[in-house]
């Protein structure tokens, strides 16, 4: 009996990454869901992954990408894109050419205009369906991809969807593996070259870092009305408060205000 020779054709996965912002230290690093979305590509079975970023390599953001680099990944395409470019069309025209399988990104970049729109539109450009907040890629089989979508509460709903497609992940699909610094060193960059379009209407924005928001004051949450009933009748903690009473308005007015200035809703 002669062997059997054939193999499952391989499941060819791109993985869209950007440039993150860390929270607190406003640094740049991996974005959080695109680097969930590449370690969901890395979990698929016989899937060829590979990692394309639209945008410029500096030394402010280098690091940045070979973060992604470090999950496990010898190269990454780079599709330059000089800052203010819409990326969309060279993005769609490079998907087009490749021709993968599935695309796997984040649900919005944690920079730029960060509206969550780019999966959306590069969907309805290249005529392919788009699957948001993905959880897992249960299988796929003849074309065809079993996909569970997170919900809200927890809840999960079982999706197919015929390939190609997009699909984009959030806080929901697994937390990324560490990077590893060998391989994010070792890695190298691979230019692409795409056409570049001008986004008219990012010229006429204003950008500024975002102000503080004010501080809410403390909301008493009760699952139940034993727990309402005690909220209510429970004496206020500390005894930093004041009853004013025969007061005019405006010292009623003045206690107001350095009350919400003591709970830093107003400054």
């Amino acid at each position: 009996m002669r062997p059997d020779t054939t193999m499952t054709p391989a499941l060819e996965v791109t993985a869209l990454v950007s440039i993150g912002r860390h929270p607190v230290t406003g640094r740049a690093r991996r974005a959080d869901q695109d680097a969930r979305g590449v370690e969901l590509a890395r979990s698929l079975a016989n899937a060829e992954v590979s990692l394309l970023h639209a945008g410029e390599l500096a030394d402010a953001n280098e690091p940045a990408l070979r973060g992604y680099l470090g999950m496990g990944f010898s190269e990454l395409s780079l599709l330059e894109q000089p800052e203010g470019a819409d990326v969309l069309p060279a993005l769609a025209e490079t998907l087009d050419a490749a021709s993968p399988h599935l695309v796997i990104t984040g649900e919005r970049a944690e920079c730029g205009e960060g509206s969550g729109l780019l999966p959306y539109l590069l969907a309805e450009r290249l005529g392919w369906p788009l699957v948001s907040g993905l959880a897992a890629v249960e299988s796929v089989e003849d074309g065809v991809a079993t996909l569970l979508q997170a919900l809200p509460r927890g809840q999960r709903r079982r999706l197919k969807v015929r390939l190609p497609a997009i699909v984009t992940v959030d806080g929901a699909a697994p937390a990324p593996r560490q990077s590893a610094y060998g391989p994010a060193r070792r890695g190298s960059f691979e230019t692409i070259a795409g056409s570049v379009s001008h986004d008219e209407e990012w010229d006429e924005w204003q950008v500024q870092p975002a102000r503080k928001r004010p501080k809410r004051l403390k909301i008493v949450k009760a699952a139940s009305a034993r727990d309402r009933f005690k909220a209510a009748a429970a004496k206020a903690e500390g005894g930093g408060g004041q009853v004013l009473t025969d007061v005019t308005p405006e010292q009623g007015a003045e206690a107001i205000l350095k009350l919400l200035r003591e709970e830093e809703v107003l400054r």
